[in-house]
């Protein structure tokens, strides 16, 4: 029970990923807040409240706070109320994003816009804005949810703003890694080294491109990993799910597949 009456705060954590890993962790007892923009159900399944239920079904307990990254206030005013209802933040996952693999030339501006403002500034708000309560925690943890960088220019051809806004989360965990250090603050990037099954995926690839995903628990269980380690010992890396479970003596791969008799396929910015 490693987590347990810890703190956790995800962003984006209505569906996917952000909600494997506010399970995960609600395993041990942890405090989440699970935070975005679903308030109701749309389009996909899921809502900010119904994740809270599950989180309290796990075994952990839940504060849901609506949010919409785009707005500072809004921001401003969860991380006040987390701060005032617990007095503290231990773990901070920068989740929430936005992809769009496109050329510059038929990138619409405003979805540039987006993926800027949602996988670099947010990010960086959401940071700056919980520091002084890790700090509170007595040291901790931020993980974004990006990749290893890379200067190949085939990450870049054929979708350079989503690589620019992903590579620059994890320009941010390099530079917030020392920052913090002296903090015992451990700053981490994470990625899946094979594609995983999300509703972005699903989009991009559609219904016939899910047997090659494994499902989001692999990502769960690696950010476990990093969340549970030592900040002084584990800071400054970017990660790939797979090779770092290894590293923790994780074997069975194969409960992750989406269909067993698929080999999952690598994502982006993997290389093979």
């Amino acid at each position: 029970m490693k987590l347990k009456d810890k703190v956790i705060l995800i962003t984006g954590s209505s569906r996917g990923i952000g909600r494997e890993m506010a399970l995960r962790f609600a395993k041990d007892g942890a405090t989440l807040i699970i935070t975005g923009k679903s308030e109701t159900e749309g389009k996909l399944p899921g809502t900010i409240y119904s994740v809270a239920e599950e989180v309290e079904a796990a075994g952990g307990k839940a504060l849901a706070i609506p949010m919409d990254l785009r707005q500072d206030a809004t921001v401003e005013a969860m991380v006040k109320k987390v701060g005032d209802s617990f007095g503290k933040i231990d773990i901070l996952v920068n989740n929430a994003g936005a992809i769009a693999l496109t050329p510059l030339e038929v990138t619409p501006m405003k979805r540039a816009d987006l993926m800027l403002y949602l996988n670099v500034r947010a990010v960086l708000e959401c940071s700056h804005l919980c520091i002084p309560h890790l700090k509170a925690a007595g040291g901790g943890h931020i993980l974004n949810l990006s990749p290893p960088i890379s200067l190949d220019p085939k990450w870049y051809k054929s979708h350079v703003v989503y690589t620019i806004s992903k590579f620059g989360m994890t320009m941010a965990t390099i530079g917030l890694s020392q920052e913090l250090a002296e903090y015992k603050i451990g700053v981490n990037s994470l990625w899946p080294r094979t594609l995983v099954a999300t509703a972005a995926t699903k989009m991009l690839l559609g219904e016939s491109g899910m047997p090659v995903c494994r499902t989001p628990a692999i990502m769960a269980d690696a950010a476990y990993e990093i969340v549970t380690s030592d900040p002084t010992q584990l800071t400054g890396r970017a990660l790939l799910d797979e090779p770092f479970l290894k590293e923790r003596g994780y074997s069975d791969f194969n409960k992750y597949r989406m269909d067993p008799n698929e080999e999952p396929g690598l994502d982006l910015f993997v290389e093979a």
